[in-house]
Order: C-alpha cells, then structure tokens, then sequence
C-alpha cells in the first residue's frame, strides 16, 4: 500500500529464495540488502513506481501525493522485499513482496515501465512474487487494490479483470480509513481497499 502502513508488523523472507529467474530477454531479481544504498537504483525504482501510480490512480489523491519515496524503497530493499525486472541494465519493472504471516504473503507497489508493456513484465513480476512466497512456505498470495467508492476508475476495472485471470478472488472490500486511517486525509475522492487472494 501507499507509504509504510502500521496495520501489521511487515516480515521478510527466510531460507531458500530463487534470487534470480530469466524471462525471455526480461531478467528478474529480489534486490539484495546491500542495494539499499544505491541511491540511482533506489531513484529509479521509486520514480517507476510513481510514474505508473500517478496515471493508474489518477483522480483519486489529493495532488502532489506521492506513491512512494526513495527512502521507504531503501528501507524496503533492506528488509529484503523489493524485486526488480531488467532489460539489459535497465530497471523496467518492480514489485514488493513481504510475509504477512506464516500462511499469507503479500505483493503490491506493482509497477511496468510504459515504454516496455506488452511484454508479459507485469505477470511475470506477479509470477515471481508467487515463488517468492512459496519458497518462503506461504500458502496464500494477497494483494489490496485502491479502488474509488461511488465510480468506477477505468485502471481499476482493467486490474479487476486482470487479476482475475490470473487466479485471484476478491475476498474483502473495507473503507481505507478501516485500515489506513493516516491516508484518507491525502484521498481526493472516497476509496475502498479491495483485498484480492489466491491459493499458493
């Protein structure tokens, strides 16, 4: 979600993780702690992710709210929970994965570089998260999908029916104030938080 939420105590993952996996010519890989330091790396990922987020959350935050910072992308690469997709040396694709609990792993922060869509990078992100997490002996992938509350958000309705074909469920809708209380003052327009989950 949006910023570093306090609903949960986020983990990280442990034992046996696939680091690396090649796509075609699309190279995927969870970032390693050390790169948390990297400030052009942490730039580059931070700015992919607000790019993307701007265009498929338009009209529903405040203007000037940002997705994310390079300083919660530093901190989530040292905890272990972003991965990244390459084309040669270039990032082009992101996604955070984390343990909610011993069962339920998480994606969000789902981003694909415009210039490069068409190229499966956004499944093949959400097919990494989906190792990651079984890997790390998670049963079940969650995703949270803002979604606005009196109209419907072209972006949205296209991730509804996407994530659907790819196999997950809508499982709860709540009010963002129910779980980000901090978040609905940035809001311009009402929003729920839909919870989508598949099976591992």
């Amino acid at each position: 979600m949006r910023f570093q939420g306090n609903r949960r105590v986020w983990g990280t993952f442990s034992g046996k993780i696939r680091q690396t996996v090649r796509v075609t010519d699309i190279r995927l890989s969870r970032l390693p702690a050390a790169d948390a330091t990297d400030t052009e790396l942490l730039t580059r990922v931070s700015a992919l992710v607000n790019d993307v987020y701007a265009d498929a959350e338009a009209g529903l935050w405040q203007d000037g709210t940002a997705r994310t910072s390079t300083d919660e992308v530093a901190g989530l690469t040292a905890a272990g929970q972003i991965a990244v997709a390459r084309l040669g040396t270039e990032v082009v694709g992101c996604v955070r994965v984390q343990s909610l609990d011993d069962d339920t792993a998480e994606f969000g922060m789902l981003a694909a570089d415009p210039a490069h869509r068409r190229r499966g990078i956004g499944r093949d992100l959400v097919a990494f998260a989906e190792r990651t997490a079984r890997d790390g002996g998670h049963r079940v992938m969650q995703l949270e999908v803002l979604t606005p509350r009196t109209w419907e958000h072209p972006s949205k309705v296209f991730l509804a029916d996407w994530y659907g074909r790819l196999g997950y469920r809508r499982t709860d809708v709540s009010p963002v104030e129910k779980w980000y209380p901090d978040l609905a003052p940035l809001l311009a327009t009402s929003c729920d938080l839909v919870i989508y989950r598949k099976p591992l």
